[in-house]
């Protein structure tokens, strides 16, 4: 059995510092952490809040105001965190998280991050969702109902809906349709988070009637959604969908994702400006090379008007991600709960039958050799060799067995016995490895909440604590940024990031 490192409370204080340098990590990994360790220093820590002017401009440094956190050592030697924050240690970053969500919000929808992400995102939306029940139950629904109400007559909810125009993002509702006819919303979808965080706005209302009538009109839309995936991704009722461009995945420029990704000729584009490159350093972001394959994507989709029968072999990327199948998987078992709990019989059969097919099909992504999950590239049967965060998410679909669960937590291991923070989005050992580049390599705030509530599901709490602890630090240290450099815990790409606030009331806070 595994024995589960526990990290201490203790806070590490730390410089509010961002590190622009992008390398793969080939020397001596004690060495990194030691020069990450050394970094350290006796000044308190801030946590940064956005400044209070509304603008969709990316916040300037000199407009930064914070607050300062004093390094406490924990009263608690286990290392684990009383539920709630009895303590009130992490009182300050309560407040910032909670400051953050007002000022992203944008009236019924919250913006990821100011400039960099002025629209709604999909799978942003449902998690920040959850931070919004900490605050106000009415307006965390309400992120919830204008993200389904942008749902497709198909059934699709889109990744991107274009609320209101903004300068500030490529490619925009222009690029998605046209300049004489711009869409209201992107043409793909992302992973389907909606029904998990429905279940758990329910589970935990405090006004029941809001709930069980807010949940019982957004049921339909969940369905028809999850009846999307299945028509449209999934024609030979295999029980995996498929994902058709890196974006849908929401792990845009994962490892995962280099080869099939290379396979896309890419088209003669029109000249086009990377907006993203004004907001956050090169060095954190996917190359021109992968861009110019995101948008041949796009451009093909919009030339076959998004139908859903063409797309699905029409496509030049068509992989079985993990981490859309492992979320459509969990969102399927809350959507049967949903459905059991507002009397919706009819459609109990219907979910059970995705549910089956998909809890058998889902051995045939795991790598016994490299005791891990791994995505397939359909276009050529074959399992894709790289290890990524989104491997450890079976876990949190409860698909895999007591044996595989093993596993599963002894890589985790291993994987943080090689970094300072974990979990690094692609395995630290990789060459393909970039502590800084976006998905191949950063911790993300939501992917770990995700793997801590598998792991605690499977009984590895101890080894939960250990990655909830190391992101709850790193926000403590660095600010709420929407990534961190797992070997240094730099703040990287966005600051002042609604989901990593959302997922921080989420584990502080919870019952």
């Amino acid at each position: 059995m595994v024995m589960p490192k526990v990290a201490s409370a203790t806070s590490m204080p730390g410089l509010l510092a961002s590190s622009f340098a992008c390398t793969n990590v080939t020397g001596d990994m004690d060495d990194l952490k030691a020069r990450a360790f050394a970094s350290a220093t006796a000044t308190p820590v801030n946590i940064s809040l956005p400044p209070k002017d509304g603008a969709d401009g990316a916040p300037k440094a000199s407009e930064q105001s914070s607050i300062n956190l004093k390094a406490e050592a924990a009263s608690n030697n286990s290392g684990l965190r009383p539920r709630a924050d009895a303590s009130g240690k992490y009182s300050a970053i309560i407040e910032a998280s909670k400051e953050i969500l007002k000022q992203n919000d944008r009236g019924g929808y919250t913006i990821p991050a100011k400039g960099l992400y002025p629209y709604q995102w999909n799978w942003d939306s449902a998690l920040v969702a959850l931070g919004w029940a900490s605050l106000d139950e009415t307006r965390a629904w309400e992120e919830l109902e204008k993200l389904l109400s942008a749902q497709w007559n198909d059934g699709m909810v889109p990744h991107i809906v274009f609320h209101q125009p903004s300068p500030t993002y490529f490619p925009g509702p222009e690029i998605w349709g046209s300049v004489e006819s711009p869409r209201g919303s992107t043409g793909i979808t992302q992973p389907p988070v909606a029904a998990i965080s429905v279940r758990r706005l329910f589970e935990s209302a405090h006004d029941k009637e809001l709930a069980l009538k807010t949940a019982t009109e957004l049921f339909p839309k969940l369905l028809a959604w999850h009846r999307w995936f299945y028509k449209a991704r999934d024609p030979e009722g295999t029980g995996l969908v498929a994902t058709l461009h890196p974006w849908e995945s929401g792990m845009d420029n994962s490892p995962a994702w280099d080869e099939a990704l290379e396979r896309v000729p890419v088209a003669k584009l029109p000249p086009y400006e990377r907006r993203d490159l004004g907001h956050v350093n090169s060095a954190m972001r996917p190359r021109k090379e992968e861009y110019d394959r995101y948008l041949t994507l796009v451009y093909l989709f919009r030339d076959a008007d998004y139908d859903l029968k063409k797309l699905y072999n029409l496509s030049t990327f068509r992989v079985t991600d993990l981490c859309t199948n492992s979320i459509l998987h969990r969102a399927n078992l809350d959507l049967q709960w949903l459905a059991r709990q507002i009397g919706r019989d009819d459609a109990d059969q219907e979910i059970a039958t995705w549910i089956a097919r998909t809890q058998v099909a889902f051995n045939s992504l795991y790598d016994p050799a490299a005791q891990i999950y791994k995505c397939r590239d359909q276009l050529t049967g074959q399992m894709i060799d790289a290890s990524t965060s989104a491997g450890f998410l079976p876990l949190f679909a409860r698909v895999a067995d007591t044996a595989q669960a093993a596993a599963l937590a002894a890589t985790l291991e291993r994987w943080l016995k090689k970094v300072r923070y974990g979990v690094p989005s692609c395995d630290p050992t990789d060459a393909r490895f970039e502590p800084l580049r976006y998905w191949r390599g950063p911790v993300w705030a939501i992917v770990n909440w995700m793997i801590t509530d598998g792991l605690r599901a499977y009984g590895y709490d101890a080894l939960a604590e250990t990655v909830e602890l190391h992101t709850l630090e790193l926000v403590e240290q660095h600010g709420i940024y929407e990534y961190f450099d797992p070997v240094t815990g730099a703040g990287a790409g966005g600051s002042y990031f609604s989901w990593t606030a959302a997922m921080c009331l989420a584990w502080i806070l919870r019952p």
